[in-house]
């Protein structure tokens, strides 16, 4: 294993989950400098594409980014998961959130202005400072004492303007700075209205900007309690239409539908649809810190096969320019040519498609360079990231995994989240197997006499019926025999290969709960176990 692995290991046979962390981090960080970077500055990487990575970029908890239209919820999604308001917090109908808020964790509440917060070495944000104040006017780190902010950052983002709106010029290429945090946040949250499914010209060139950040996006269509269910099927209809024409992905988006605030439903005929989606969405979040090694570890590799595509670009140019004469008129034709070169180079190197940066903005951004100062290609510097990409990045990866199945899971918790976690009001409580919990009588009991009745048409033989019987009977349901299967397990609790009456209603209420669209349990709930099979039942388990 690396020396760096040994190192911050500490001879530990077994790190906790901060250890990890703290083990992949300084992996990463350290293949990084030793490897990535100096082709990065050999071939002019940060100066195309993006800045060089610092300490803070590892060291980070994972960001949730947020974005969407003005006045779809985004602010208050965030009161609503930290359950209290945070500096700098302005709601409304109008477009408030006119600035770029990162709301984090902090012992007291305040603000920290832009211009001071990209000089801090311990946050993530130094290299925003590229995009000058009229963005860094408009941003600002929001902390506060919040127990979910212990485990996750969150960015708010002005809203996105529509209409006539749009025109108006921000100062700062919005776009640039939407991509600056999609390289580095672990997801994205892309939030509308029911009411306001249009994606105007500006929010279509920010979700463009998420180009090859796909894994990370998320949709939130929210206030959908504001329509019936009529509606919000049409709606839901709409916006995966609208989404398909600006994200060009075979892949449907995973969306998540529900009211994300705390004020009562204003229509609650779809509202167990709303809790297992919010449900949903929480353990989306939730997982965040741990697979944050994960995440991190796949942007790398991400950039490393950008910046080694990047070295090829680079190099062929500066191969193709003439020595002396006619410089001008080459760097024109091989800007034209560029679609050409990427063909040629995949077919020489063998790469893909999708490795290659946008032709267009290379184009732009070739044009303001003297294609003399490119260096020739460095197949030393190539195979060092070939040997990271296949050798040291591998073990890395076979490390996390070994300790994430040794370590407790690492959640995110307080706020909204332990809202769900557990109580009565946890997500699913008291309903399909787990109904009758709490309860001292048998839940089956209030249904048996119906059961009975069609038990004592199965012509029961010394107060059991066989399994062809039952058969019959459950084949009624017109469930697969894989889950009919399942129940006859579940309640046949002696194991005789026969039902009597308690029995053949507990397979009748296993029927109800999967009928209802409830899973069935893996092993049977005490509580369902039948009044007359308990006790020995129990002492065999």
């Amino acid at each position: 294993m690396f020396s760096w692995l040994s190192k911050q290991g500490g001879g530990r046979e077994r790190a906790g989950g901060t250890d990890l962390v703290q083990t992949v981090t300084g992996g990463l960080r350290d293949l990084y400098l030793r490897k990535l970077l100096p082709l990065e500055e050999h071939y002019r990487f940060h100066e195309f594409h993006s800045p060089a990575l610092e300490e803070a970029d590892f060291e980070n908890k994972p960001m949730v980014l947020l974005v969407g239209q003005y006045s779809t919820g985004k602010t208050t999604f965030i009161r609503y998961l930290l359950e209290q308001d945070f500096p700098g917090m302005r709601i409304g109908p109008e477009p408030t959130t006119d600035s770029f808020i990162a709301v984090m964790y902090g012992d007291t509440e305040g603000n920290v202005p832009g211009n001071a917060l990209v000089v801090d070495p311990k946050k993530p944000f130094r290299k925003l400072s590229r995009f000058g104040n009229a963005f860094l006017n408009r941003f600002m780190c929001s902390q506060l004492p919040n127990q979910v902010l212990k485990s996750i950052s969150i960015i708010d983002s002005p809203g996105i303007l529509s209409g006539e709106k749009q025109r108006i010029s921000r100062g700062y290429d919005f776009c640039q700075v939407l991509q600056w945090f999609a390289e580095r946040v672990d997801r994205i949250i892309l939030l509308f209205d029911a009411h306001k499914l249009d994606i105007s010209d500006e929010f279509s060139e920010a979700i463009k900007s998420f180009r090859g950040q796909d894994d990370k996006i998320r949709v939130v269509l929210n206030k959908a309690d504001q329509v019936d269910t009529q509606q919000l099927m049409r709606v839901y209809g709409a916006l995966m239409w609208s989404l398909g024409k600006v994200i060009d992905t075979p892949e449907v988006l995973r969306v998540y539908i529900g009211s994300f605030w705390a004020h009562p439903l204003r229509n609650t005929e779809n509202r167990r649809l709303f809790e297992a989606e919010a449900q949903d969405l929480f353990k989306d979040i939730q997982s965040l810190p741990q697979k944050a090694a994960v995440r991190k570890l796949n942007d790398l590799i991400k950039r490393a096969r950008l910046a080694k595509v990047h070295a090829y670009i680079i190099s062929y140019l500066k191969k193709e320019m003439p020595s002396v004469f006619g410089k001008e008129n080459k760097k024109k034709e091989l800007i034209n040519r560029l679609p050409e070169i990427y063909i040629q180079l995949q077919r020489e190197y063998h790469i893909s498609a999708g490795d290659f940066p946008e032709v267009k903005k290379m184009q732009e951004l070739l044009e303001n360079c003297d294609f003399t100062k490119f260096h020739s290609l460095k197949p030393k510097l190539i195979e060092a990231v070939d040997n990271m990409l296949a050798n040291k990045i591998a073990s890395l990866m076979n490390l996390i995994r070994q300790e994430e199945s040794n370590m407790p899971t690492e959640m995110v918790h307080g706020g909204a989240f332990d809202g769900t976690m557990a109580g009565p009001f946890g997500h699913g409580y008291g309903e399909g197997a787990k109904e009758g919990a709490d309860e001292d009588e048998w839940v089956v009991a209030k249904d048996k006499p119906a059961y009975d009745e069609i038990f004592y048409t199965l012509s029961p033989i010394n107060g059991k019926i066989s399994g062809i019987s039952a058969k019959k009977e459950m084949v009624t349901s017109k469930l697969p025999n894989s889950v009919l299967g399942k129940i006859w397990k579940l309640a046949d609790c002696d194991g005789d290969g026969m039902l009597d009456d308690e029995e053949f209603a507990l397979a009748k209420h296993l029927i109800k709960i999967k009928l209802d669209g409830y899973e069935l349990p893996g092993t049977l709930p005490s509580h369902l176990v039948p009044p007359s099979h308990r006790k020995p039942f129990q002492t065999a388990e």
